[in-house]
């Protein structure tokens, strides 16, 4: 089952007094017994990060869904409603390019027009294997469960 994570301290990254953009990080410090992987960024700080298609900007990324047995992400929330009123889609971690951390923003390899007309995610609906499918072949991209098979 794929289950939405509910992450964030906020939509957006935050506005300092001074007018300076932060995002949720940590900050490494070298010296540290266990400072972790300085790779790895909490995903609450990309909530709110815009996404870049190949041909635009197409959204902000409003959460994640989280496939519960393994705890991978398999998709991002895209809220298109600046663009499309209302809809959202789903986008997969796979299509990202690049992160573009200064800038706030997602990259994707996807054009605007797929990602409108990409079938529309339904929070209220469980993702069920037939949309994944649908959503798959929507982009022209295999599928994550047939590369496990």
């Amino acid at each position: 089952m794929i289950a939405a994570v509910g992450l964030g301290l906020g939509p957006y990254p935050v506005m300092t007094p001074e007018g300076e953009v932060r995002e949720y990080e940590r900050r490494w410090e070298w010296g540290a017994k266990d400072r972790g992987n300085p790779h790895l960024r909490s995903s609450s700080a990309v909530i709110g990060y815009h996404i870049e298609a190949t041909d635009g900007d197409v959204g902000h990324v409003e959460d994640f869904l989280v496939e519960d047995s393994s705890w991978a992400i398999r998709y991002m929330i895209v809220d298109t409603g600046n663009w499309w009123p209302g809809e959202k889609v789903l986008v997969s971690p796979e299509w990202i390019e690049r992160v573009d951390w200064s800038d706030s923003k997602v990259h994707v390899g996807v054009t605007r027009e797929q990602i409108e007309k990409s079938p529309e995610y339904d929070p209220l609906d469980p993702v069920a294997r037939d949309y994944e499918a649908r959503l798959h072949d929507h982009y022209a991209r295999p599928s994550y469960w047939e590369r496990r098979a």
